[in-house]
């Protein structure tokens, strides 16, 4: 199998995009053919502040029709490198995770919306430190905390705009 038959099957496993998406959400990407696969994910710039989400659907889930803590964890470890990219001044770089930290408060289940936002609470030469919540249908569904490594710049570092948001 040729690079080019490989991209298009990535394409052909992807679901179609849901229909009831909340008005302002667009969807974005990132995070590779991983996030590609099991998206997708949507994003929202409030001007203030990134909001994240997606809609769970029959893949997403577990034997009890409720998201799969696989996915949910796959979201939070997106959620606050992706809100650094909006949220703090710092060059665009990628964000290898070093520690992820999961409280699971609620369970999310098939159909409902999935809501994250994030804060970076500091950021060191080499680390980025952040904290996030996620909701599912306006519930309390997870807490998360995670320490980034600073990596490599993306392109030249300066995206203001990296999702297409603004």
């Amino acid at each position: 199998m040729n690079h080019t038959q490989l991209n298009s099957s990535f394409d052909d496993i992807a679901a179609d995009a849901p229909d009831n998406i909340p008005e302002g959400f667009r969807p974005v990407k990132i995070g590779g053919p991983f996030i590609s696969h099991n998206g997708p994910l949507y994003g929202k710039w409030t001007g203030q502040r990134l909001l994240l989400g997606f809609r769970v659907e029959e893949r997403h889930t577990n034997p009890l029709k409720i998201c799969h803590g696989g996915m949910l964890a796959t979201f939070a470890d997106m959620l606050i490198p992706c809100a650094s990219m909006y949220q703090s001044d710092m060059e665009r770089r990628f964000l290898p995770t070093i520690s992820l930290q999961i409280d699971y408060m609620g369970a999310a289940a098939l159909g409902a919306w999935i809501q994250g936002e994030a804060d970076v609470l500091r950021t060191t030469r080499n680390m980025l430190f952040g904290q996030g919540l996620v909701s599912a249908d306006g519930q309390p569904a997870l807490r998360v905390s995670g320490i980034f490594k600073m990596g490599q710049l993306i392109g030249d570092g300066k995206a203001t705009d990296p999702l297409g948001l603004k």
